[in-house]
């Protein structure tokens, strides 16, 4: 029961708590990423997910994460926008990896389009003592991507095996 409590809510936890750093602070702690990196180690071997597929899984981080610097290195994705991308690619392998591409994709480029948009109207008086909406409406500040890895990642989670393991093993309990 624990470890299915684990499943459910280890990963999207870390996550969600990264979009809201991201969202009031323009950064992701490594530690965030470390968390996920050995929460996913940990959960691979208590849930009994055999080497060939832990290895799958680290080649796709390993993939995301090669890319993800390379967009880091040209200046268009933040370094910790890259880590947890990778981190979340650890989670999903290559059989969800393309969904959480695609997902997080839409989201970004939506969040994107209405961070811009509002970054066009003045802010209004009131909301001005928000240091983090102040930072968020400046127009020479990024957008935090992170909001939309960690919304991606949110919806493609329940259909992974993780989701579906501790379903069926909460299920099978009644």
């Amino acid at each position: 029961m624990l470890l299915d409590l684990a499943r459910l809510f280890l990963f999207p936890a870390l996550m969600a708590f990264a979009a809201v750093s991201d969202i009031l602070t323009m950064t992701i702690s490594n530690r965030v990423s470390l968390l996920l990196i050995g929460g996913f180690f940990v959960l691979a071997g208590l849930t009994g997910m055999n080497l060939e597929t832990i290895g799958w899984h680290a080649a796709a981080g390993a993939t995301v994460l090669v890319v993800a610097f390379t967009c880091f290195a040209f200046g268009w994705i933040g370094g910790g926008d890259a880590k947890i991308a990778a981190s979340a690619a650890l989670w999903f392998g290559f059989a969800h990896l393309l969904d959480y591409l695609v997902a997080a994709s839409i989201v970004g480029g939506a969040l994107t389009l209405i961070i811009l948009q509002l970054r066009r109207w003045p802010m209004p008086a009131f909301l001005t003592s928000q240091d983090w909406l102040v930072r968020l409406h400046d127009k020479a500040t990024g957008i935090p991507y992170g909001v939309a890895l960690a919304a991606g990642a949110l919806l493609v989670y329940p259909n992974t095996e993780w989701v579906r393991l501790a379903a069926f093993a909460t299920s099978a309990l009644h």
